[in-house]
């Protein structure tokens, strides 16, 4: 068993006001922290990944497929591998949460 402690992990910023920390990478899945500070904004894009998120601090607005879908504290979500989506910190505090990715994310082009 490998384990990954969130105060030993490196966050990168990875666009304005966006911080990212790899966690546990396995075999089948990995898991990345997310911290949004407020007015920042995660460009559209879009991965073969399957995402699967949890927030617990904040809410974060994400723009998929045309709608605007508002997510918070307790929230959990799924994005299908290849859909493009977008999100913004509407809010006045940080949004803070973690995503599962499927096939593990490894090497996400934000560590570059």
């Amino acid at each position: 068993m490998d384990i990954e402690r969130l105060t030993d992990t490196e966050t990168v910023e990875a666009v304005d006001g966006v911080h990212l920390g790899q966690l546990a990478v396995g075999e089948e899945t990995s898991v990345q922290h997310f911290e949004i500070e407020p007015a920042a904004v995660v460009p559209e894009h879009d991965h073969h990944h399957e995402q699967a998120g949890f927030v617990y601090q904040g809410e974060l607005t994400f723009h998929v497929g045309g709608e605007e879908l508002v997510v918070g504290p307790g929230d959990s979500y799924t994005i299908p591998g290849g859909e493009p989506h977008a999100a913004v910190n509407e809010g006045s505090e940080p949004v803070r949460g973690i995503d599962v990715f499927s096939p593990p994310r490894a090497n996400p082009d934000w560590l570059e």
